[in-house]
């Protein structure tokens, strides 16, 4: 911030953040995420929207920045059915996995 003088205040332009949610189909099974994390955008989602956690708790609980939250939110609200999808996606994944267990192992010949 600069000033000519007590009345008048002129503020310099902020850089724009650059953008850290990423994809890569190696992490995480392609879901967007907090580049250079392994935090899904829909983690922090859940914590903050179905938690009721506040972003600046959830940023310090994942030790990731508190701009990344709110990046993570705006991308969230951005493509809701997207991450929507996702969670079908890993919901899914979850029963199956939890089906194979519970299932009773075939007795040896």
């Amino acid at each position: 911030m600069t000033s000519s003088d007590s009345r008048t205040v002129k503020y310099e332009q902020a850089q724009q953040p650059v953008m850290t949610i990423i994809r890569d189909e190696n992490v995480l099974g392609g879901e967007p995420r907090i580049e250079g994390t392994r935090v899904a955008v829909r983690h922090v989602a859940t914590r903050v929207i179905d938690g009721g956690y506040s972003p600046a708790y959830v940023a310090d609980q994942l030790d990731i920045a508190l701009a990344s939250v709110y990046e993570a939110l705006a991308y969230y609200y951005t493509n809701v059915e997207e991450m929507r999808e996702f969670e079908r996606e890993n919901t899914a994944a979850f029963d199956e996995i939890r089906e194979e267990t519970l299932q009773p192992k075939e007795p040896a010949s």
